[in-house]
């Protein structure tokens, strides 16, 4: 295998932040080709009650998802970190096609090969209805609120 998505584990405290914000970006694209690519082809997922298995799959998942949750934005949050894994909170705000906002709450749970490529993911999520008037998540994070912890509510 050629393909490397550093940083590599195991992590460090500084790495595995990389690597969250690196996923933040790459999710806030909204590319399901370019997203599919930091994970194996092999890579296992269960995302709420579907389970996805290799890239492909992951690229048809991740094209419905962004076909139903418009204007998508994420932020993630790196919860803990040991050796090749690494977990995450994270919200995200989307519309659906009636125009209701939403943002959703998740954790996930991350599992890398030595080529900092990801292998394994387990998200939990719930999803809340919020008013236009609620939103906080106005698109891909800007540079100065990197590292910034993200509310509970």
């Amino acid at each position: 295998m050629t393909e490397a998505r550093p940083p590599y584990p195991p992590f460090t405290h500084e790495t595995a932040l990389q690597k969250v914000q690196a996923a933040e970006d790459a999710w806030n694209t909204r590319d399901p080709q370019r997203v599919a690519l930091a994970y194996t082809p092999d890579s296992q997922w269960r995302n709420r009650d579907a389970f996805v298995s290799g890239r492909e799959e992951i690229v048809a998942f991740l094209t419905r998802k962004w076909e139903r949750e418009q204007d998508y934005a994420l932020r993630k949050s790196l919860w803990s970190f040991d050796g090749n894994r690494i977990a995450v909170r994270f919200q995200y705000e989307w519309h659906d096609a009636d125009g209701q906002w939403w943002r959703s709450y998740g954790n996930e749970l991350w599992e890398f090969d030595g080529h900092g490529l990801m292998r394994r993911r387990e998200a939990s999520i719930n999803d809340v209805a919020i008013t236009e008037a609620e939103r906080r998540i106005l698109g891909p994070r800007p540079a100065d609120e990197r590292g910034v912890d993200i509310p509970l509510r």
